[in-house]
């Protein structure tokens, strides 16, 4: 059976990455443990992890809220995400078999069946998105880039969410996708780098042109 805090954890954090949270937004100890179906002792455990990712802050007065960040900041995790994943991809391009490159093909059918619903099935296309990434991740065979990816990439979906993509650029994304799987079966590590900089900083336009003004909330 899963500790209480672990399950505390794991359903604020879906709580806040899912979408149900918005950018802002006041926690109480009493409501995460209402969502968590836990009591508050282990949601205090859970909220320390969560203060550790990033994904919730304290403020001065000690309140709690759901993370939210400037352009400027958003920017920057892009820019780390960009370097980080396109290192992942360089890591990857050498130590990727054939079993992997199947696995990746196969993740991004799933993605183009999601996009290609009407409308898109955002939730899955998520999730494939997600085990691709994770896929170059684990084919990069780097235990210290393991540990830092995950929160990084899932910081800015607290913000906005692919939910607000269009079409075009969620057909964009299997475009690289398809190029990024070209280059591995190339092992062909600057090509690799290459589009997985470009893919990033396309997803940081994508979602900076999706996102609302504050001044229009």
């Amino acid at each position: 059976m899963m500790p209480a805090s672990e399950t505390a954890y794991q359903k604020i954090r879906a709580f806040i990455l899912q979408g149900d949270a918005v950018p802002g937004m006041q926690l109480t100890e009493e409501k995460l443990a209402e969502i968590s179906g836990v009591s508050r002792t282990p949601v205090r455990d859970a909220v320390r992890r969560l203060e550790n990712e990033m994904l919730v802050i304290r403020s001065a007065s000690k309140r709690l809220s759901v993370a939210d960040w400037s352009a400027g900041e958003v920017d920057e995790m892009f820019t780390l995400r960009a370097m980080l994943e396109a290192h992942a991809a360089a890591r990857a391009a050498q130590r990727i078999d054939s079993k992997a490159l199947g696995a990746l093909r196969a993740q991004n059918d799933k993605l183009k069946i999601a996009i290609g619903k009407s409308p898109p099935d955002i939730a899955a296309f998520l999730q494939a998105n997600r085990q691709f990434h994770e896929l170059i991740l684990k084919c990069a065979q780097s235990p210290r880039l393991s540990k830092i990816m995950p929160a990084l990439v899932e910081q800015p979906v607290v913000r906005r969410t692919a939910h607000q993509y269009s079409q075009t650029q969620l057909n964009q994304s299997a475009v690289d996708h398809d190029e990024l799987i070209a280059a591995f079966a190339a092992k062909d590590v600057a090509w690799a780098r290459s589009v997985m900089t470009s893919h990033i900083r396309r997803a940081f336009h994508s979602f900076s042109e999706s996102a609302v003004p504050e001044t229009e909330n």
